[in-house]
């Protein structure tokens, strides 16, 4: 439990590490990823879960010292279910990518990022759409997803290497 509660503080203080966007600019992709590598797919996706309920119930741990159920129903409110389906995604098939190899790893991890940026699109478009606002889904995937792929491919470069890091060192944190 320890190791779920301090997964869900990593995502939290990444959180608040914000460059301001329309969705801003974070470190919790590297947390998810990070915990996902270091704690197994079981852990990990418990600490995003823990980290989402800590929010839902007003305890300031989203971006900008967010917190609140109208955050998570908000425009970005898609990401944060696309953090838990790419910790369900990881809890599937991640133990057996990582006996596979560093390919099969990222390979898995990047489906998780899919998942999260499909969430999150589809969020955002329909939170504009609710609102009355007209919004393109082409617009949607321009403010959405373009201007992060690159950031989160390092994000996840550098999880990667710290997750290795720390799980060569501590194996027994792991599922």
């Amino acid at each position: 439990m320890a190791y779920i509660a301090l997964g869900a503080v990593l995502i939290t203080v990444c959180s608040w590490l914000t460059v301001p966007f329309t969705v801003p600019f974070t470190m919790q992709t590297f947390a998810v990823f990070c915990i996902l590598l270091i704690l197994g797919g079981k852990k990990g996706t418990a600490a995003i879960c823990l980290y989402i309920a800590l929010g839902a119930v007003g305890v300031p741990v989203f971006s900008g010292f967010g917190s609140g159920y109208a955050h998570i129903i908000g425009p970005t409110g898609g990401y944060m279910l696309g953090f838990i389906l790419t910790g369900v995604l990881y809890m599937i098939f991640g133990g057996a990518a990582e006996k596979k190899g560093i390919f099969f790893t990222v390979l898995v991890l990047s489906g998780g990022l899919i998942l999260c940026y499909a969430a999150g699109t589809v969020w955002f478009f329909v939170v504009y759409g609710m609102r009355g606002e007209s919004i393109g889904f082409f617009t949607a995937l321009s403010l959405c997803v373009l201007p992060y792929i690159v950031p989160d491919a390092l994000k996840m470069a550098l999880a990667l290497y710290v997750g290795g890091r720390i799980t060569k060192h501590f194996p027994q944190l792991k599922d």
